[in-house]
């Protein structure tokens, strides 16, 4: 505002110049010198441009050019700063997902590494329980078939004794049946028999 104020100060001295330059010349002649640099402060047209516009200035800074200027300008200015903080918030929020997405990423990744882990341990004890499981198995079998085998020996074993007794009763029979010495043969098993039971 104060350059202004110079600016207006400056024209309304220089504005004198104008109608103090002569009023018969009517060409232009060619200037040496000191006179060459102060021409255009002597010229009447130049003066009275330069006053119509200082003029000019005068009356559109009277009718509110300057605030209308101004005021938008620090529209222009408050647009541009609102914009300023929209994108920093907008920055910001960005910034705010990225790190919750980050940190969401490590949780998934944390937890499928617990899951894994997890899926190996469960795999891992249902193999040695299916291991466990089938040894008792076999085993329950193999005993089953032991049981089965000392089951049929002992079945066989008696098979044979009752045979080997019936063929000794039946050969004792036949030779007692045609021995002129039965009743002695006879008492003489009797006491094999006691004996064998002892």
């Amino acid at each position: 505002m104060a350059r202004f104020s110079f600016m207006l100060t400056a024209a309304a001295l220089a504005t004198p110049l104008a109608f103090a330059a002569p009023a018969g010349d009517a060409g232009y002649e060619t200037k040496t010198g000191f006179s060459n640099l102060a021409y255009p402060f002597t010229d009447a047209a130049t003066n009275f441009a330069f006053a119509a516009f200082v003029a000019f200035l005068l009356i559109a800074i009277s009718l509110g050019a300057l605030k209308a200027i101004t005021s938008a300008l620090d529209g222009r200015a408050d647009e541009i700063k609102r914009q300023l903080d929209e994108s920093r918030q907008l920055r910001e929020e960005a910034a705010a997902a990225l790190a919750e997405a980050e940190r969401k990423q490590k949780e998934a990744d944390q937890a499928a590494d617990e899951m894994i882990k997890q899926a190996k341990a469960d795999a891992k004890m249902m193999v040695e329980q299916a291991r466990k499981d089938l040894a008792e198995k076999v085993a329950r079998r193999e005993a089953q078939a032991e049981a089965r085998i000392a089951r049929a020996e002992a079945e066989a074993t008696n098979d044979v004794r009752r045979a080997a007794a019936n063929a000794a009763t039946r050969a004792s029979k036949d030779i007692v049946a045609n021995s002129p010495q039965r009743s002695d043969l006879f008492t003489k098993a009797l006491s094999d028999i006691e004996k064998a039971l002892n």
